[in-house]
């Protein structure tokens, strides 16, 4: 009876519950230390991306202009989560009331996509450098790289607004247990009673047009460097040229595995424990702000020369 009564209040009211850490209740304690050394190592390693970029004149070029997107984009992910995350882990709470659900799946979704762009401009950025490198400087221009950066802001910004808008005028007559420490838009369809056709053909077309576009177009341009590359004579120039791709095709591969990852389990994974969908949907949210700093720190010469320079003058 009492179970009931708390479904009942549950199914009347706008809280959702978060699913959390299926299983591992007591084992919360500590899982909140390698999580929040997770966050802290995000935080710490795409601000101090930031500042390097920021301080040091010679990075001001426009691939590192979309460095320093991508380091922005990779902190507020981790800011859109962290609260729900480890306020889970740190037993505060597992509620959250519609409206904030709603911003933090605007959030997470908006912050994919502008991280998908950002790898699309960067990959338009070695394949500049790199098939027309005579021409880089007049195509890449400080006026253009702000242009692209806005477009990719006002993409990623206005293109979700029709369903998450939607999702506030739903009704959510199923029990409001979520599958994740954090919301997702494809979780709160799953709880909703109204029509969610609309949500979903559009979410299907977004993807499509967004980020497996993006994906394609990064291939595509790839291939280009690619048969630019095997036509230099220097063996020597080739792993040169190659090399300055090294992290971005990181980054890509970083980005989209654990998105591809997450689709799959969410589409053809009903059948699997709850504790894979919870492992998926952190590894989506956690991994590409966690590595995106370690592998452009080590892969990158000037960022990695300017951050041992750094610390240098700080041990001494």
């Amino acid at each position: 009876m009492i179970m009931s009564a708390a479904s009942a209040s549950i199914l009347n009211t706008s809280i959702f519950i978060l699913m959390g850490f299926p299983g591992l209740d007591q084992y919360y304690p500590w899982l909140s230390i390698p999580f929040s050394s997770i966050y802290a190592m995000v935080f710490l390693g795409n601000c101090l991306v930031l500042h390097v970029i920021r301080t040091e004149p010679s990075l001001h070029q426009p691939m590192f202009y979309f460095l320093a997107m991508l380091a922005l984009t990779d902190l507020c992910m981790g800011l859109s989560t962290v609260h729900t995350v480890l306020g889970i882990l740190w037993g505060l709470s597992q509620e959250i009331g519609l409206d904030a659900c709603i911003s933090q799946t605007y959030f997470v979704h908006s912050l994919s996509g502008t991280e998908s762009g950002v790898l699309l401009a960067m990959a338009f950025d070695r394949f500049t450098a790199i098939c027309n490198p005579l021409r880089y400087t007049s195509i890449l221009t400080n006026s253009r790289v702000s242009h692209v950066m806005g477009a990719i802001l006002m993409r990623s910004a206005l293109s979700i607004l029709p369903v998450i808008i939607r999702l506030k005028f739903f009704h959510y007559c199923r029990p409001h247990i979520l599958s994740h420490s954090f919301c997702l838009h494809q979780d709160l369809l799953r709880l909703a009673c109204s029509d969610i056709r609309f949500n979903s053909f559009y979410a299907l077309a977004l993807v499509i047009c967004t980020l497996l576009l993006d994906a394609v177009l990064i291939l595509i341009s790839y291939v280009f460097i690619l048969h630019t590359v095997l036509a230099i004579a220097s063996r020597e120039e080739r792993l040169k040229s190659l090399q300055t791709c090294v992290s971005h095709i990181c980054a890509v591969l970083v980005f989209y595995i654990p998105i591809i990852g997450l689709t799959m389990v969410h589409r053809f994974g009903k059948h699997l424990s709850p504790s894979v969908h919870v492992l998926m949907g952190n590894i989506y949210i956690l991994f590409p702000p966690l590595m995106n700093p370690i592998i452009y720190s080590v892969k990158t010469q000037q960022i990695r020369s300017r951050m041992k320079k750094w610390f240098s003058l700080k041990v001494k």
